[in-house]
């Protein structure tokens, strides 16, 4: 099976040369923008791109505000610190995520706790978040404490993993319930709808990535997304040192970031945008693919839930167990196709391995049989 995996997806992207597991599509356009950056001078923080690229996200998404940053962990950072996180507080997330999304909790000065994930998602399970609180929290009047600590449960961030929308309903009615913000990790999902909706616009903020292996990306960036627009504009404000604008003083506000994405990295982005739904046609093409390809196989592709549609942005499928997952790992990797195994799961990790946890069955069978595919778009 793996010889002849190695043929077909050597076929699919007509070469004999390396395949990665994901990598970026520049045009022409995307070299005039930046090209155009340098000759104006304008390359920082200052750009008619940052505004562009923040009023495209916000027309494609829907969303009411879209706020540029610098990367998808400060994206991220910036939406727990507008969701109220603050130090000694609990806030619910997977284990089965990528580190960011636990360092963004951890600067904060806050604790990650860990609940399973959906066996149909990959994503944060909305049965295992309700036991969790059951078992562990109470009210105090609007606010959820963790029985045994007395630590506040200030947010759930659920991660969309690999694109494909989580259980968002059921999450947000949980949250509402026990008075919990959610903030998603919309990082990988860009072009990920959930019912009509795009991801990252159901809770009250989310993050978006824009790093090199992202569907679009800006070399490095991210984007916050926020539901309440008197939000966003205080978000804009915190991301810019929180100055409060002057023809010549420096007045600061209040205690701000300095997140703010470059134009340079803006230029890039508008440019991407445009390439957008064609990379979303191709991703769904090639997963199509992926997909007859292993219908007959012993191998299980992971494919989009029923109530959303994914972006596909990293292919996946499920081995037998952990040591054909790792087989299939050193040949295709031995063969010059970059395959990848999901990443450890962060209760694991020596930084979050005190972090409070609920059952994680599923999170743990995911992790020792999952492999990604090469995904960029052909």
């Amino acid at each position: 099976m793996s010889n002849h995996l190695s043929e077909f997806i050597r076929s699919l992207y007509k070469t004999k040369e390396f395949i990665p597991l994901h990598a970026p599509t520049f045009g022409e356009q995307e070299k005039l923008n930046v090209l155009d950056t340098i000759e104006t001078t304008f390359v920082s923080s200052v750009g008619k791109y940052v505004d562009q690229f923040e009023h495209e996200i916000e027309r494609f998404t829907g969303t009411k505000k879209a706020i540029a940053t610098v990367n998808g962990t400060a994206a991220l950072h910036t939406a727990l610190y507008m969701a109220g996180v603050a130090r000694n507080d609990l806030v619910i997330t997977q284990a089965l995520t990528f580190v960011a999304t636990c360092n963004a909790i951890h600067h904060m000065g806050a604790e990650a706790a860990f609940v399973d994930v959906s066996r149909e998602t990959l994503g944060l399970c909305p049965v295992a978040l309700e036991t969790f609180l059951d078992d562990n929290a109470r009210l105090e009047g609007e606010s959820c404490v963790h029985k045994k600590s007395g630590k506040a449960i200030k947010a759930a961030v659920p991660m969309h993993t690999f694109g494909h929308p989580a259980h968002l309903n059921e999450i947000q009615r949980i949250c509402k319930k026990w008075h919990i913000t959610l903030v998603e990790d919309a990082a990988e999902s860009l072009g990920s709808y959930y019912q009509d909706k795009h991801t990252g616009t159901i809770g009250e903020f989310a993050a978006l990535s824009f790093n090199g292996n992202k569907v679009i990306t800006t070399g490095g960036g991210g984007m916050v997304l926020c539901a309440d627009e008197s939000n966003g504009k205080r978000t804009k404000h915190i991301t810019t040192t929180a100055k409060v604008a002057h023809p010549y003083e420096f007045y600061h506000d209040e205690p701000g970031f300095n997140y703010r994405m470059p134009n340079l990295n803006a230029a890039l982005g508008c440019a991407q945008m445009q390439q957008l739904p064609v990379f979303l046609e191709q991703k769904r093409e090639l997963a199509n693919q992926y997909r007859e390809f292993f219908k007959s196989s012993g191998y299980e592709f992971i494919d989009e839930p029923g109530h959303g549609r994914s972006n596909f942005w990293l292919n996946a499928i499920l081995c037998e167990d952990k040591s054909a997952r790792n087989a299939l790992l050193e040949e295709q990797n031995r063969s010059g196709i970059m395959c990848r195994p999901i990443w450890q799961l962060m209760h694991r990790l020596p930084m979050f391995s005190q972090c409070l946890r609920g059952r994680l069955s599923v999170s743990e069978d995911i992790e020792s049989r999952l492999v990604n595919l090469p995904s960029s778009p052909v």
